[in-house]
């Protein structure tokens, strides 16, 4: 269970620690989501890790969640974020709080409009995010 709270916690800090806690908790409600989806693995951190490798290490910009193929070393800068994205991850991994998502699968910020997103059905926005379900 630890294990899968970090993971989880690692997603939503490199993927939206400068949102509020509600965009933060929707980023951690998506890896959720496809944890129960089939289409996705089953566990929170083979979820966090899917994507493309070459030797055990992730290729660039070929991963689901773009913090771990970005060419830039994970490293926590901000203690009180983490401990932010700790509590979030956790609440939400324990079913703890309603999913805000409406069931989303994927996310992309306002700034980009991917190709992926077209035939998605838009679940709601949070910030600088939409989300999506297929």
């Amino acid at each position: 269970m630890l294990e899968a709270i970090m993971c989880l916690t690692m997603a939503v800090y490199f993927e939206a620690r400068g949102e509020p806690p509600m965009g933060q908790m929707a980023v951690a409600h998506v890896v959720m989501n496809r944890v129960e989806n089939d289409n996705y693995p089953d566990s929170v951190c083979a979820v966090v890790k899917q994507g493309r490798y070459w030797k055990h290490v992730p290729l660039r910009h070929q991963c689901q969640f773009s913090f771990l193929c970005d060419g830039k070393p994970e490293v926590v800068a901000n203690r009180d974020a983490w401990g932010n994205a700790f509590i979030y991850a956790s609440a939400i991994y324990m079913g703890w709080l309603p999913d805000t998502t409406v069931g989303a699968t994927h996310y992309h910020t306002k700034q980009v409009n991917p190709r992926w997103s077209l035939p998605m059905q838009v679940t709601t926005q949070v910030n600088n995010h939409v989300f999506y379900r297929q």
